[in-house]
């Protein structure tokens, strides 16, 4: 009976000049917590997302099944603030979903009192939250339970009910078109390789087209050239200690998930998502160190470690939104290297870009999501490690550089477009409980950010280089 009260309380959440993320309670009579979070001296979109997390933990830990969130801290920040806050309640009350037996989860009814829930910006806070869940719904997800192919149909089915063209190319398809960077990879796999792509046009008479391009291994072994055991748990394989047979589907959860919100809200953007999805095993039809293959784009690449699978496949994505979508700035998203936790650990993502201009766009939504992010060099010395006799590139470098050699081998698939890079390794997993807004697991990192870049990217003048 005490757990049944517990479980009814009610709680209001607001926010004091106290020092930032102190947090107290009161408990009134009537079973109603006052919960109070103090904002310190910060006053970024960061520090407002922590805010909204820590208030809802709190709650969380208080067992209420309802709470309503002061929003003065958010409406300093505007529309941004509100991206914030929704992302900081959704973040902090997130809860994985697979396999739990005999565990109750709460679930928590939130409110914003003295906004209109049903009114525009308050629905499209919610809608951007909800994709971010979705992304960690998505890599979170144990591989057995989410073959290629589930992959491929679960971001297909992202479009529905939505104004979103979704194309799923299965195997077949692969090879009539001649995607043998993705097929060198999958067919290692009893589970067959796909692709998929989503289109949204919502500024049809704008001739920028934003590409979005992910990676969507499942399962990564490291094939022949395999992983170590402690590599083999986790949700993100490429990236020694904190790696894992799960796979890279952080980068293609993303892109997809950005795509969705940018799609439900409306925002006058064209943005075309593709997504190469297979899974990288150890078999007789698996790639061996030492092999040449031609890429979709008609270059040549030595294979010389099967574990720098990632690349392959964003290679034929790259080349595929350029050539074929007709694409003309480029991101390419993906947990791709373990180089680049050595660099930047687990708070920025790492950036290779080919224009200033569209890197100052990055910088631009970074502010407005409250991500951090690092520009690597890419100057042409570094593309003297990556040279092969055999081919016209090789996967893997001479002698390290591996974060900085890595975005330069997937620079040459772009078409001389302006491109973007972005390397999450570190940031896609969250190990141990740092940010607020935030659970151990996948983050859904970049999601906001994209959003927010093909948002800007559309807001310049067509004729103004970007």
């Amino acid at each position: 009976m005490e757990k049944q009260i517990e479980r009814q309380c009610r709680a209001n959440a607001v926010f004091t000049d106290e020092a930032y993320l102190k947090t107290r309670y009161i408990c009134r009579e009537d079973g109603t917590y006052t919960i109070r979070v103090g904002r310190g001296e910060r006053r970024d979109v960061l520090a407002c997302k922590e805010l909204y997390g820590k208030a809802v933990k709190t709650a969380l830990e208080l067992d209420c099944t309802a709470c309503a969130f002061d929003l003065s801290p958010a409406s300093e920040l505007g529309q941004n603030g509100l991206f914030a806050a929704a992302e900081g309640v959704c973040g902090g009350a997130y809860r994985k979903k697979f396999a739990l037996s005999g565990r109750w989860e709460p679930e928590l009814a939130c409110s914003f009192p003295g906004a209109d829930a049903e009114g525009e910006q308050v629905q499209k806070a919610w809608q951007l939250a909800r994709s971010i869940m979705e992304t960690r719904d998505l890599v979170n997800c144990p591989a057995n339970l989410l073959r290629p192919e589930m992959l491929a149909q679960k971001l297909k089915d992202m479009a529905d009910g939505l104004p979103i063209e979704a194309e799923l190319y299965d195997r077949q398809a692969l090879e009539r078109l001649g995607l043998r960077g993705l097929l060198t990879v999958g067919d290692s796999s009893a589970y067959a390789p796909a692709m998929v792509v989503l289109r949204y046009t919502g500024a049809p008479d704008c001739g920028r087209r934003l590409g979005l391009v992910g990676k969507g291994v499942t399962v990564d072994t490291g094939g022949y050239c395999l992983k170590p055991a402690s590599s083999m748990a986790g949700i993100k394989g490429d990236m020694g200690s904190r790696g894992g047979i799960r796979g890279d589907r952080a980068g293609g959860a993303a892109a997809a998930a950005a795509l969705r919100a940018l799609a439900a809200n409306g925002v006058p953007v064209n943005v075309t998502v593709v997504v190469p999805v297979c899974e990288n095993r150890i078999s007789d039809s698996s790639m061996v160190p030492g092999d040449v293959i031609t890429s979709f784009s008609g270059k040549t690449i030595e294979i010389l470690n099967s574990d720098a699978e990632g690349r392959l496949i964003l290679a034929d994505g790259l080349a595929w939104a350029a050539e074929r979508e007709g694409c003309t700035h480029l991101v390419d998203i993906a947990t791709l290297t373990g180089a680049i936790c050595a660099m930047l650990g687990f708070v920025t993502t790492g950036v290779m870009a080919s224009d200033n201009g569209f890197y100052d766009c990055l910088l631009c939504a970074a502010e407005r999501s409250g991500e951090k992010f690092w520009r690597m060099p890419d100057d042409a010395e570094y593309e003297t490690l990556i040279e092969s006799d055999y081919a016209d590139v090789r996967n893997t470098s001479k002698d390290g550089c591996g974060a900085i050699t890595a975005g330069l081998f997937l620079k040459k698939f772009t078409a001389g477009r302006p491109w973007l890079h972005l390397d999450i390794a570190g940031t896609a997993d969250n190990t141990g409980i740092v940010w607020q807004h935030q659970v151990p697991g996948a983050t859904g990192t970049a999601v906001s950010t994209l959003y927010h870049l093909a948002q800007i990217l559309f807001e310049t003048s067509e004729e103004e280089p970007a």
